[in-house]
């Protein structure tokens, strides 16, 4: 088999795997957090932005077997759990329901969030790889 279907291969079981792990952490935020705002969606988001900066720093340099490992935790299972989309959706739903303000909030919270804990999680994997 080669490479490019290998790494096919993990991308969609990662993608099985992160799939699953948007759909669970969605309803167990909904059911402890409530709804006042999408909890779900943003939690997947922030912990993804800090996972992907972590995983490909901690990656860099690990030879072959680092292409491996991308494909199925950054762009299966990160790629599956994340969600602009929805994030867009979400945002499109606040307006219509007249909550424009924290829909301004909750996108700026996500961004600017997100930036910093993917570069909090490069520079936690550059510490820790020393």
């Amino acid at each position: 088999m080669s490479l490019w279907w290998q790494q096919l291969m993990l991308v969609m079981l990662g993608g099985a795997l992160g799939a699953a792990g948007r759909f669970w952490l969605g309803g167990a935020m909904l059911r402890h957090v409530g709804d006042s705002i999408p909890w779900g969606t943003l939690v997947a988001n922030l912990g993804g932005a800090f996972a992907a900066g972590f995983i490909a720093i901690w990656l860099e340099g690990r030879g072959p077997q680092a292409l491996y490992w991308r494909a199925f935790l950054i762009v299966g299972m990160l790629g599956a759990l994340t969600t602009y989309s929805a994030l867009m959706l979400e945002c499109l739903l606040f307006t219509k329901s007249q909550r424009a303000g924290l829909m301004f909030g909750y996108l700026g919270g996500t961004l600017i969030g997100g930036l910093a804990l993917v570069w909090l999680g490069a520079r936690l994997a550059t510490v820790l790889r020393g």
